[in-house]
């Protein structure tokens, strides 16, 4: 396990004039996510092409912003290691029935993060 990025995801308090911006202007395709939040996964692009698909979702505080999530091979040690190191917890992990666990730090220089673990158990 790399600890890559996963994917991005854009938080913005009004998702559906989010998803027509980034679909005319780019071509991004946007899937709507059969879950308990009304979140978006985007696909940016062709399998065949270098890069990362993201998500959207309408932001918790009405603010807007970009998160890079970190594909972890156990979201309880990462996020352990993490609050070590400076960081807090701002969202705790949550199951993402199907998919894993997702949680969101702030690193101590203030940029959240997601960190994700799958398992399709959850």
């Amino acid at each position: 396990m790399s600890n890559r990025v996963l994917r991005f995801e854009i938080q913005v308090p009004d998702p559906e004039a989010a998803i027509v911006f980034y679909s005319q202007t780019f071509g991004w395709e946007f899937t709507k996510f059969p879950g308990p939040l009304d979140y978006w996964f985007i696909k940016t692009g062709s399998e065949e092409t270098a890069g990362i698909d993201g998500g959207l979702l309408k932001s918790m505080d009405g603010a807007a912003r970009t998160v890079n999530s970190i594909e972890v091979p156990s979201i309880d040690t990462y996020l352990a290691s993490a609050v070590e190191n400076g960081a807090t917890i701002v969202v705790p992990k949550m199951s993402m029935p199907g998919m894993g666990y997702l949680a969101y730090i702030l690193d101590p220089f203030g940029i959240i993060l997601g960190v994700s673990q799958v398992d399709t158990s959850a």
